[in-house]
């Protein structure tokens, strides 16, 4: 093994959390049983609260149109070329946060209605660790909204409604193995990613999660993209899905956010969906203007967006192996997928009773 790459790994294994006399409170077969439950029971609380019909979703999408989902801004795609289209090229999705909102007007959805979807992705440039994965699973929502229904207030109803599914699906978990006692509030607390910053100045942008996640135990941070008065955004976010920049109160701006819950076994916090309101002509314009992105304009989701042939929306993605991960007091998402990680990684686990799939 060269040394560039013995260094890489280092870093991975160092990245990994060990909980204190960790034991699982479920054997593998178990855990297998659990993550039906869980997974099913979630998907349908979720479709009934928020009126989402479950569709098909792609895997990879054509390169160049714009539906892919550029995360950061500096992830790379899988790409490959297509023998039967001429070696044109695709790319393995990031996200379907572009595509859920093309569905919505091809398929006729009507305002107060929705989409879900499974959404399964490779995303290779993730740093492994207790949470994060090269594979991607998650649910990917998106729901037709109105004109009236742009605006903060919305978007924490709907936000409240999801953190009662989790709750809901907390309490089948615990009816099933109540030896998985619920550990979620009554409630989630919303804050502005600046008001956070405001509460702690001194610490990174992480540190500012686990702090206020830690004390109350359920958090939505509202404005993940835009800069804030340190010059600097909590986050990043691409700036053509997530409305970032709409003015809302007390000076803050922002329609969209992060759900974190407190992670009783990592002791931090967990994000489990980014979300929001998502941007209509004028925000995107102004938020590429932003980014010096125009050219974007150009690509084919864009051009229809710009055209008014997409519905206003909101909506966003729940990481599947994440809250499996959460419900089950997992410490590592390896227990919960089939993924791959370094040999030293696997082994540190395993002498620490966390059995990777």
């Amino acid at each position: 093994m060269n040394k560039p790459l013995c260094i890489i790994i280092k870093l991975m294994v160092d990245l990994l959390y060990i909980p204190k006399d960790y034991k699982s409170p479920l054997d593998l077969k178990q855990t297998e049983h659990a993550i039906t439950i869980i997974k099913d029971s979630f998907q349908t609380f979720l479709s009934a609260d928020l009126r989402l019909r479950r569709v098909t979703a792609p895997l990879f999408v054509l390169k160049g149109t714009g539906l892919n989902d550029d995360l950061n801004g500096t992830e790379r795609p899988v790409t490959f070329p297509v023998k039967g289209m001429g070696d044109r090229e695709v790319e393995v999705v990031h996200s379907l946060a572009k595509w859920k909102r093309m569905v919505l007007a091809d398929y006729d959805i009507e305002p107060g209605y929705g989409i879900y979807t499974d959404m399964n992705a490779i995303r290779p440039d993730e740093d492994l660790d207790n949470t994060h994965s090269i594979y991607v699973d998650q649910w990917d929502w998106e729901r037709h909204i109105t004109e009236k229904e742009r605006n903060l207030s919305y978007l924490k109803v709907v936000v409240s409604r999801i953190f009662e599914v989790m709750k809901r699906t907390e309490f089948v978990v615990y009816e099933k193995y109540p030896q998985i006692r619920p550990v979620l509030p009554e409630e989630i607390t919303f804050i502005h990613a600046e008001e956070l910053y405001e509460l702690y100045p001194d610490l990174t942008s992480k540190e500012r999660e686990d702090a206020i996640t830690r004390k109350y135990g359920a958090v939505f941070v509202i404005g993940i993209g835009g800069l804030m008065s340190n010059g600097e955004p909590h986050d990043g976010r691409a700036p053509d899905y997530d409305d970032w920049s709409t003015p809302t109160e007390n000076g803050y701006k922002g329609l969209n956010g992060d759900i974190l819950l407190w992670n009783p076994i990592l002791r931090k916090a967990f994000e489990i969906s980014s979300m929001g309101i998502r941007v209509d002509a004028e925000v995107l314009k102004r938020q590429l203007k932003e980014r010096n992105q125009e050219q974007r304009s150009e690509l084919m989701f864009h051009k229809r967006l710009l055209n008014d042939e997409l519905p206003l929306s909101i909506g966003g993605g729940i990481g599947q192996s994440r809250l499996c991960m959460f419900f089950l007091r997992k410490a590592h998402v390896g227990e919960i997928q089939a993924s791959i990680w370094p040999e030293e990684m696997r082994e540190k686990c395993k002498a620490n009773n966390i059995f990777l799939v």
